[in-house]
Parts: structure tokens; sequence; C-alpha cells
């Protein structure tokens, strides 16, 4: 079976990826491959950060790997958090802390559009790829739900009455940015793995 690994220990990441897996592939963490690196994330874009942890898994492995990078992009504070979601409020991954600056900063503000977005870099049989999802929606006042992590309490998708975390993984995963990158990723992959016709 082919082996992709994925640039992360994140398990929620692993979760929603493993979820839409086909079997052609075995999904391996960057704890499986042995690496206990903390993959700098200094690029300025959702694009940098995903390339530089592909490809630093890559040059060091030499596996078909791949790396994302995910964020918020609210319109009333001019794309923020955007690359910084992770570590919005100063400390990487205090979730709490990040949802409470964002309602702070937004305040009563009316205007409360927003984005999910993702990049995935894709590195196969020495090649780079990208793919990318979004998926529009609103910020709610406060939060609501306990399922998902990072902004999904207070992330309302359009066409939905409730938040992500208010979601099942399976109904997250029919809808939400990574599950929309990660769809197009192995798309590319089953295409790459199928023999051409006639052969």
């Amino acid at each position: 079976m082919q082996q992709l690994v994925f640039a992360t220990n994140n398990a929620h990441k692993l979760e929603e990826v493993a979820a839409k897996l086909h079997g052609k592939i075995k999904l391996l963490s960057l704890d499986d491959i042995g690496c206990t690196d903390d993959i700098p994330e200094t690029g300025t874009t959702f694009r940098d950060n995903a390339s530089i942890k592909s490809n630093y898994v890559y040059s060091r492995y030499h596996l078909n790997c791949f790396g994302d990078d995910s964020g918020l992009e609210i319109e009333a504070l001019n794309g923020e958090p955007g690359v910084y979601s992770a570590r919005y409020a100063g400390k990487h991954g205090d979730h709490a802390a990040n949802i409470q600056k964002v309602l702070e900063k937004l305040g009563a503000a009316t205007n409360r559009k927003a984005r999910f977005r993702t990049v995935i870099s894709l590195i196969w049989e020495g090649e780079e790829h990208f793919f990318e999802g979004t998926v529009e929606g609103t910020i709610r006042n406060a939060l609501s739900g306990t399922e998902g992590f990072g902004y999904d309490p207070i992330f309302q998708p359009n066409g939905y009455d409730i938040t992500f975390a208010q979601m099942s993984l399976a109904q997250k995963n029919s809808i939400s940015h990574r599950a929309i990158a990660v769809d197009k990723l192995f798309t590319f992959i089953d295409t790459s793995m199928t023999p051409p016709r006639g052969k």
C-alpha cells in the first residue's frame, strides 16, 4: 500500500483527513516516521507555511508527503487572524485565548463575514503540487458546541444555523475548507496512481 506522510501531529487534523482516506493510501504522521522536530512556520502566507512543512519532511525522509496551513480570515479585521490564526493571542494553540481576542476585536461589529482557508502542499514523486479549499461563513457573538477545535465554536458556515463545533465529524468533513482541499489532494493522487487505459 502506498504511504503518505501528513506533516503534522495534530490529532484533530489527522482524524479529519483519515476519515476521507481511500484504501490505496496509508496515512502516516510525523510521529509515525520518527520526526520529533518542531517544524518552523516562518512564512507570511498559508502557501508558504504549507510548503515549508512538506519540503522539510521530504528533504529529510524522501517520502511522499504533504503539509497544510489553515486559518480564519475575518473581513472586518482586514483578513486577521489569517496566517497567525494558531497564535493570534500570543501562545501557539491557545484556542480559548484566540477566540476571546477575535470576539473582543470584533465587539459589536455588524459585519461578521469570515472564511476558513486551507492550502495544502503535496510533494509526490519529488514534485510539489498545491491544493486549496475555502468555506464562507460568519462569526457568532458567543461560543456554541464542543466538537472540532480552534475557532470552530464561533464559526457558522453559510447555509447552516449551527457552528462547526456543533457538527459531527462527518458533517463537517462534507463541507469544511480542509475537506475541500483534501478531496482535491486525493483526486490528484488517485489519478496519479491509476494506470492509463490500455496499459
